[in-house]
């Protein structure tokens, strides 16, 4: 067993959920085969770099592009329509072996976790005295099964996803300020200069979005929370219906296991008519700024184009990195849901974990848990 941590902790001290699932969870990058999950992760790096890399590329070739659209220069047009493929390529491949790194990464993570929680499970029979603190389902296979599954796949995604989003503001935004500048505005017969316009337009954008996202999907963690608790639930009920019914020593009343199922999936049915209606409101936000961010950015570039201070292949290449900006900025926005249901597969192995180390005490009131690999 090769659970990760301090050897002891304190009878008194209970870690947070995220902070318990991790002290175990973060083992596999300090196992025997760690030397594989550190190739993984450093390659899922290097190719979410080499995108943005690529992203950079093509902005600079939407300048050009539509610099000749607008001179009508044909030759020009066609060397970079061919560009174009070859750039287009290079990040089709690119992209394809992100998905192959960050799933191999996924894959073998959710393999070793689940490994450790199996042999602390069986040890000793410990799964006959788990015992968790809250109401909800005792069934720790449910939880080893799914949600830890959803606890390994989620935070490569979403991490891989802010890696990419950090590092394509910090690229694009310099953009924003170089192509953009400033802009002279006339109020009430005065003018008026906005520093850096662009930059300040997408900070504000971004920043309402995030507002209103937050707002709306407040609910979320708590809600996909009740979801999996409620199908956990469901299939513990189910579980415990099938053993009764085969029981030689007990005669189950037939409608008081009807009635005991049904329950369970109304309430699971209860839970998803919730869980809809979040996705109904943070789908509104998410799908409106995907349809209005291009055109917000062409509005915010029309009264420098139309003067003439900005070329169409300048518009073109200022729109384009507003559109990754704003959605670099929005990471949170358009991640929320998968990080509420991120949380709380965490908090649900978490709760395996501290169950185990419960049945774990020894004598002076300490838990032993198993030292560092």
């Amino acid at each position: 067993m090769t659970d990760a941590g301090p050897e002891h902790a304190s009878r008194d001290v209970k870690l947070s959920g995220p902070v318990r699932y991790w002290q175990t969870a973060s083992g596999y990058w300090r196992s025997p085969g760690a030397r594989f999950a550190w190739w993984c992760t450093g390659l899922l790096t290097l190719f979410t770099v080499a995108q943005i890399v690529i992203q950079y590329r093509l902005n600079h070739w939407s300048h050009d592009f539509f610099n000749a659209f607008e001179r009508r220069d044909g030759a020009t047009l066609q060397v970079e329509a061919l560009l174009f493929l070859g750039l287009a390529g290079l990040s089709v491949a690119v992209a394809v072996m992100t998905v192959w790194s960050r799933m191999t990464l996924q894959r073998e993570w959710r393999a070793w976790l689940t490994r450790q929680l199996i042999e602390r499970w069986l040890a000793g029979n410990r799964f006959h005295h788990l015992r968790f603190d809250t109401d909800e389902d005792e069934n720790p296979e449910y939880r080893i099964a799914e949600d830890v599954r959803v606890a390994t796949d989620a935070p490569v995604a979403l991490v891989a996803g802010l890696l990419a989003a950090v590092l394509g503001a910090v690229t694009f935004i310099g953009i924003l300020w170089n192509v953009g500048g400033d802009l002279a505005v006339e109020i009430a017969g005065h003018s008026l200069t906005v520093p850096k316009y662009l930059v300040m337009a997408v900070g504000l954008y971004s920043a309402v979005l995030t507002l209103a996202m937050t707002r709306i999907a407040r609910r979320m963690l708590r809600v996909i929370a009740g979801k999996n608790v409620a199908e956990a639930q469901f299939r513990a009920v189910a579980s415990k219906v099938r053993e009764a019914s085969t029981a030689v020593t007990l005669r189950p009343d037939g409608a008081a296991l009807h009635g005991a199922t049904t329950s369970a999936f109304d309430d699971v049915i209860r839970r998803w008519r919730a869980l809809c209606h979040q996705w109904m409101r943070t789908t509104m936000i998410s799908h409106g700024n995907t349809l209005a961010a291009p055109i917000v950015g062409w509005v915010l570039c029309a009264p420098k184009y139309l003067t003439g201070s900005m070329t169409l292949g300048e518009v073109a290449q200022a729109v384009s990195a507003f559109v990754m900006v704003q959605a670099a900025l929005n990471w949170l926005v358009d991640n929320y849901p998968g990080l509420a249901d991120c949380l709380s597969s965490v908090d649900r192995v978490a709760a395996v974990l501290h169950a185990m180390d419960e049945r774990e005490r020894d004598r002076d009131g300490r838990v032993s848990l198993p030292s560092d690999p």
